[in-house]
């Protein structure tokens, strides 16, 4: 029960979090961009099942593989990139949550 709590909450509330703290005057833009990176999930549709409950995402899907968060980490360091970096990286966080119950 836990489980899901953890993950869509770091999906959903982490972003909100730190957009109601570090940008406070473009709080909704902020968290609509970081809330899009789940848009990154539509790897998923490559993989056969498409959900696997058992299945961790990190480094399986071509989207959450260890190149890919390398590039999500660098996005992170120019401020035009900045907020689109967080939502990728908030997004692997929660699926590293996600696997640590597996």
């Amino acid at each position: 029960m836990l489980q899901p709590i953890l993950h869509y909450g770091c999906h959903f509330l982490l972003p909100l979090f730190v957009a109601l703290i570090w940008f406070k005057a473009q709080w909704k833009t902020a968290y609509i961009i970081m809330i899009l990176g789940l848009l990154i999930d539509l790897d998923h549709l490559l993989a056969d099942p498409i959900f696997n409950p058992n299945r961790c995402s990190i480094n399986f899907h071509p989207l959450h593989t260890y190149y890919a968060i390398g590039i999500y980490l660098i996005l992170l360091i120019p401020k035009k990139t900045r907020l689109i970096g967080l939502g990728l990286t908030i997004h692997i966080i929660a699926d590293v949550v996600d696997c640590s119950f597996m």
